[in-house]
């Protein structure tokens, strides 16, 4: 499987210009990927700098062959009525078992700007690999609280399929809602993760890092970059061109997998040339 994660900055590049062609050829660029998560994804937001229109329809007329599931965390109307949603989408050549859409915690913090955040989840059939869960989701920015309880819940929902793997529930016979679930302790959890920390040595130090990583009874999750690298840094993935949010390039965006991945992770690389959004894209192979 190779999977690709990018914040697109609603396919804006740093030129100003607005394209989901050019969001897609670049992730063709880096893989023949399988899955392709994709953060910051427009519909309706007409007003907006480039004015991005339905990007959820571009998109999946850009990706014959794949399904296309956009998870709406702003999902709201206009003064005239016009609905608005921005989100997370998952594009995917793979067999589709199950879609899932999870509201993540929005605490009050009204110290600074925020938006509602959630996680798109897609479980998939890899021909290799078995059932697996992609998780994608891009986390607050300004707000370090609900970052925190952002990520507390990512940890959550993960234990949690992961406890329904081991012991599922009792399974309806008759077609139903009750039906049979797929349920799989693999999981692929990417995304923008908005953990900022300019310093490589203190990213590891960082509270949402350490909360991600801490051990759970039902399932844990590891960043694939230090499976594939080792010790080396990790590749800065926000800020390398446009300094705009801070002087500094950061590593903001982030693939973590299960411990039952972990040795199949093969290679995981940064796109460090592309300016067709503020972040770069991440690919991973297993």
């Amino acid at each position: 499987m190779q999977l690709i994660t990018w914040n697109t900055q609603w396919c804006r590049g740093l030129d100003g210009v607005v394209s989901a062609q050019r969001i897609v050829d670049g992730a063709r660029a880096m893989a023949d990927f399988d899955v392709l998560c994709l953060q910051e994804i427009a519909q309706g937001f007409d007003n907006m700098p480039g004015a991005p229109g339905d990007q959820p329809a571009e998109l999946a007329a850009l990706l014959p062959g794949f399904q296309v599931f956009f998870g709406a965390a702003v999902d709201e109307f206009d003064a005239q009525g016009k609905r608005q949603r921005f989100g997370n989408l998952i594009a995917t050549r793979l067999p589709v078992a199950r879609l899932q859409h999870h509201p993540l915690p929005w605490p009050s913090d009204p110290s600074v700007f925020s938006m509602p955040r959630m996680c798109t989840v897609v479980t998939v059939r890899d021909p290799v690999l078995g059932p697996v869960r992609i998780m994608t989701t891009h986390l607050e920015y300004y707000s370090q609280t609900q970052r925190l309880a952002q990520v507390h819940a990512l940890r959550e929902l993960n234990a949690e399929a992961c406890a329904q793997a081991a012991a599922p529930p009792k399974a309806e016979t008759e077609p139903s809602p009750f039906q049979p679930k797929l349920h799989t302790p693999h999981a692929i959890v990417c995304g923008d993760f908005n953990l900022t920390v300019s310093r490589p040595e203190a990213l590891v130090s960082a509270p949402e890092y350490q909360a991600i990583h801490r051990a759970h009874a039902h399932g844990r999750l590891q960043d694939a970059w230090p499976l594939a690298h080792g010790d080396t840094p990790h590749a800065p993935t926000f800020r390398l061109f446009d300094r705009t949010y801070g002087p500094d390039p950061v590593t903001a965006d982030f693939v973590f997998v299960s411990d039952s991945l972990a040795p199949r992770v093969q290679r995981v690389e940064v796109d460090l040339q592309s300016r067709a959004s503020d972040h770069q894209p991440v690919l991973i192979a297993l």
